[in-house]
């Protein structure tokens, strides 16, 4: 179960280019339940995910489920995909680190600086261990406005746009 909040970016935080980072290329093959490919530095991976219901402030939860690829596969399944393929470089940042606060212990934000035909969009997701603990999270100042419900900053829905 995959249980995240996903927010705009108001500022890129001090020293995230420090942070682990690497290359994202994603593509959409259906979006019911939404089957993605996905190729993240030399990693390739097939991602079936189903969207549970979502209630008004709460956060997104989805049923996930990865498998490895091999290149040639990720290769074929790349010519059957939907809409455009998504490009993005990807940090994953410390919250606790960056911050120096222990309000924000084993959460790591996901900042996502999209590329090419999305060039300027920046979102930042966190993850989170059930819903009560993503419902008390505290939005660092570098946060901007919760999309977490606003399915146009769903991944699927900016690569059919």
């Amino acid at each position: 179960m995959e249980i995240e909040r996903k927010f705009l970016v108001r500022q890129l935080p001090p020293n995230y280019e420090a942070f682990e980072h690497y290359e994202i290329e994603q593509g959409y093959l259906c979006t019911s339940p939404t089957l993605r490919i996905r190729r993240m530095g030399d990693a390739y991976i097939l991602t079936v995910k189903e969207h549970q219901p979502v209630l008004p402030g709460n956060p997104i939860v989805n049923r996930e489920e990865e498998f490895a690829l091999s290149a040639d596969s990720y290769c074929r399944l790349k010519g059957k995909c939907d809409g455009n393929f998504v490009s993005k470089t990807r940090y994953r940042i410390d919250l606790r680190k960056l911050m120096g606060d222990g309000l924000y212990c084993g959460l790591v934000a996901e900042l996502d600086i999209f590329h090419g035909r999305h060039e300027g969009l920046l979102l930042v997701e966190v993850e989170f261990p059930n819903v009560a603990a993503a419902n008390a999270f505290v939005k660092p100042y570098w946060f901007g406005e919760d999309v977490s419900q606003d399915p146009h900053y769903r991944n699927s829905y900016i690569s059919a746009h």
